[in-house]
């Protein structure tokens, strides 16, 4: 089976309205419809720049009131992912849940679906800062082109989280990713490439740009997208199917087909994923029981 992603570089900047967001994540949509794009990736904590619209008097939201936009988030997304019969991965936005923040991405169906997945793994800022919790469990995705998993960022930089997302069947992971400076950057690409090698499924990754002045520990933005494959000969020797341009307002379009991984997985050079020592160390796989008590 083929099919076509497409990921946005999206470029934060100050906006005094709903409609201004709408109008921008309109664009993008509409421009991966017209490259026929199967799924659309948004970056991680792109609905931050909600908070820049401000209160009555002119001062900038802060992350506590971003749950407040999440009806008209998901009502967007929702009639976005209907209208151009696309699957889109809202990015993450924070809601609101018992009282706790969480980080969550969301996938909206072409069929007015929608299903989450919180982030696991919360960084120093978003425990001391932000006052996040963690998500609970993990899930995969069933969709008519297969079956995806959304882990955010840092959950991209544990390997154990990659590995029961394969096991549960998963053969393309979303990461949409929000890092300020170069060493997050590279820590969440490279740790990307990694996953692919062990794991033999793609990657597909993109993260915020710009800047928001006037939101809290969103001022800075170092981003791009990019579409990895597991290092084998029917992919290309660097594992990089596409990239964006570094900081740049843009959108990243590449044709993922899982026969190749079904066959590298068989029959590759290298066979990563059948060739684990499980007798050494625990197989997601088979050990349901282990599976089971995870989540």
């Amino acid at each position: 089976m083929k099919l076509r992603v497409s990921a946005v570089q999206y470029q934060l900047k100050t906006i005094r309205s709903f409609q201004e967001f709408e109008d921008q994540v309109r664009h993008y949509v509409k421009t991966t419809q017209e490259y026929n794009a199967d799924f659309v990736l948004f970056p991680e904590f792109f609905t931050t720049q909600l908070l820049s619209i401000g209160d009555e008097s002119g001062n900038a939201l802060t992350i506590g009131d971003l749950p407040g936009f999440t009806e008209s988030y998901r009502n967007l997304f929702i009639d976005l992912a209907t209208e151009y019969e696309l699957h889109i991965i809202g990015g993450t936005h924070v809601v609101r849940k018992n009282g706790k923040l969480y980080n969550v991405a969301h996938l909206f169906y072409p069929d007015g679906r929608v299903v989450e997945q919180a982030k696991l793994h919360m960084t120093p800022t978003e425990v001391k800062e932000w006052n996040m919790s963690p998500g609970e469990g993990l899930e995969v995705f069933d969709t008519d082109k297969g079956t995806i998993a959304m882990l955010t960022c840092y959950d991209i930089e544990f390997p154990e989280i990659v590995r029961m997302a394969k096991a549960k069947g998963a053969d393309i992971i979303f990461c949409p990713s929000c890092t300020d400076d170069q060493h997050g950057f590279h820590r969440v690409r490279y740790s990307s490439h990694a996953r692919t090698i062990e794991n033999q499924v793609y990657v597909v990754t993109t993260g915020t740009v710009g800047s928001l002045p006037s939101v809290d520990f969103m001022r800075a933005n170092y981003g791009q997208a990019a579409v990895i494959t597991p290092n084998d000969i029917p992919f290309p020797p660097k594992g990089l199917l596409v990239e964006g341009e570094i900081n740049q307002d843009m959108i990243v379009t590449a044709d993922l087909d899982l026969e190749l991984l079904y066959h590298v997985r068989e029959e590759g050079s290298v066979t990563t994923w059948r060739d684990r020592r499980t007798d050494l160390y625990l197989d997601w796989e088979n050990n349901k029981k282990n599976l089971a008590l995870s989540l």
